[in-house]
């Protein structure tokens, strides 16, 4: 009788489980789009968070200063970490202590005034609370109400937790949580909170935002990048997944096959409202399969995030794939003022502050440096000795002229690209000084030294010196006392003397 009775009631359930799971997943592909805005979003925080775990270092010493050497010891940093610290100046500045040869690091001013209010927020109880919550938010989300703390330790960039998050906030909340276990600790759920089991498509949904009765086409907010060509099979079935009825994140959807849309749908609101607990509405993809690992829904999530370009948004911008919530930034910036997220932006104005002022120096003493103004004069020697003996004039007029220029410089990309096209042609013309055709003038109008008519006319002069020697010597005191015949004779091809008249009186021997 009992076996009877078993197989009687799965014959009565079978019916209704083959009723509910009509739709199949989608199969379909398609292109994904990068979005510009959301890959700012990703990118502007490049280098941040080792910044921040950086300062959180240093801030443990006693002295308040770290050598440099332990640095790469114990961050892993993807780059050099002097190069690290140099490339932010106004955050780090290197020092020596008590004269040793070994340079140290520690935080400037404006980095500790931006810590101080970092750390003023952390211990305010509205900032506690907001920190409870979403961690309440967080177990009740999870399978079996647990959540080991390593894994809370790869969110808390994400989550906003402070860093001594397990005595500062947690023991305040004993009616929310507590950590249990020895060496792989857990945060476990102590109570349950209908209020806060709502997620946040269910609180659009009773706002009137998303209709007025309780899982009737509760659509999800979708936003494809422009350029995004959606094929016709996925938009009707996409139009379809709409109309399936929404379960909550908060409840059990054990009945549902893993290979429905009811399911997939489910999983989507799972992810959905992870993200929104996040801070930024972001975090990095391995972060979320490693939540989807301990909840049981690794592939699941991977698979949503591939089917539901819509929602989510993979941005590949800083080496790794970031998860964006669509839905929580509007034209590439937050939607929901954060604290927080106020006070990272600081450091981030910092961080481009010192970029922007070594550029702008950059600029300024390449205009007027003197390897630059000493090419370009050697350039124009060969037009007479007027250009040697006004150097100096050359060089306090480009100096003067320098703060113009690399407002220039700054205003317009084609000074930038004839300042480049300049600095090739002086190398070019630099590395040849050693070789015969550097010593080429192509500007003078005078026959090469080579040539017939100045091989015959420096036979002519060598004869006349000969058979006059003090005429040639006569000549030489008439001009200025010149030591060398051949700087007499420049002198007579100079432009400076080519008006004027070079006979003499000869005197009787």
């Amino acid at each position: 009788m009992i076996l009877f009775s078993r197989n009687k009631t799965m014959s009565n359930e079978q019916p209704l489980t083959r009723k509910h799971h009509i739709r199949t997943l989608f199969e379909g592909t398609f292109k994904l789009v990068r979005d510009r805005g959301l890959d700012h979003a990703v990118e502007r925080e490049k280098n941040l968070k080792p910044l921040w775990n950086l300062k959180n270092l240093i801030k443990l010493e006693p002295s308040k200063s770290l050598p440099i050497s332990v640095i790469r010891e114990s961050l892993e940093l993807p780059f050099r970490s002097i190069d690290f610290i140099r490339k932010y100046p106004s955050i780090f500045e290197e020092f020596f202590p008590g004269g040793g040869f070994q340079p140290h690091i520690r935080l400037t001013a404006k980095a500790l005034g931006v810590d101080t209010e970092e750390q003023l927020m952390y211990q305010s109880d509205g900032f506690k609370q907001q920190v409870a919550d979403r961690l309440l938010k967080l177990l009740m989300i999870s399978r079996m109400h647990k959540i080991p703390l390593r894994v809370i330790e790869c969110l808390k960039w994400d989550l906003g937790l402070p860093q001594d998050y397990v005595q500062s906030v947690i023991p305040e909340f004993p009616d929310y949580f507590r950590v249990v276990g020895g060496y792989d600790r857990v945060l476990e759920l102590v109570c349950w909170s209908n209020e806060m089991a709502v997620s946040v498509m269910e609180k659009k949904l009773a706002s009137g935002k998303m209709g007025s009765v309780k899982g009737k086409e509760l659509m999800f907010p979708v936003q494809f990048s422009s350029g995004f060509e959606m094929d016709n099979k996925y938009e009707k079935w996409l139009k379809e997944w709409h109309k399936l009825p929404y379960v909550s994140p908060y409840e059990n959807a054990a009945h549902l096959s893993a290979t429905s849309d009811e399911s997939d749908r489910w999983v989507v609101g799972v992810l959905h409202e992870i993200l929104h607990i996040l801070v930024p509405k972001k975090t990095e993809k391995d972060n979320v399969l490693m939540l989807g690992e301990w909840l049981g829904l690794r592939s699941r999530f991977k698979r949503a995030l591939l089917q539901h370009p819509g929602i989510f948004y993979l941005s590949s911008k800083i080496g790794t794939y970031t998860v964006v919530l669509r839905e929580g930034y509007k034209r590439g910036s937050l939607i929901e003022h954060h604290p927080l997220m106020n006070l990272r932006s600081q450091y981030i104005h910092l961080m481009n502050t010192v970029k922007e002022d070594s550029k702008t120096s950059k600029v300024v003493q390449g205009k007027c440096s003197p390897k630059s103004n000493g090419i370009q004069i050697e350039g124009r020697v060969g037009e007479g000795e007027d250009n040697e003996n006004n150097v100096e004039e050359h060089k306090g007029e480009r100096c003067e002229s320098s703060d113009s220029e690399a407002e220039d410089a700054s205003e317009t990309d084609v000074d930038d690209g004839k300042e480049q096209y300049q600095r090739g042609t002086r190398k070019t013309a630099a590395s040849g000084r050693g070789r015969d055709f550097g010593k080429v003038n192509f500007n003078v109008n005078k026959p090469l030294r080579d040539s017939p008519r100045e091989r015959s006319a420096g036979k002519l002069r060598h004869e006349t010196r000969k058979k006059n020697p003090l005429e040639g010597s006569s000549r030489i005191k008439m001009r200025g006392g010149h030591k060398d015949v051949e700087s007499a004779q420049q002198m007579s091809r100079s432009p400076r003397n080519k008006g004027r008249s070079l006979t003499t009186k000869k005197t009787p021997v």
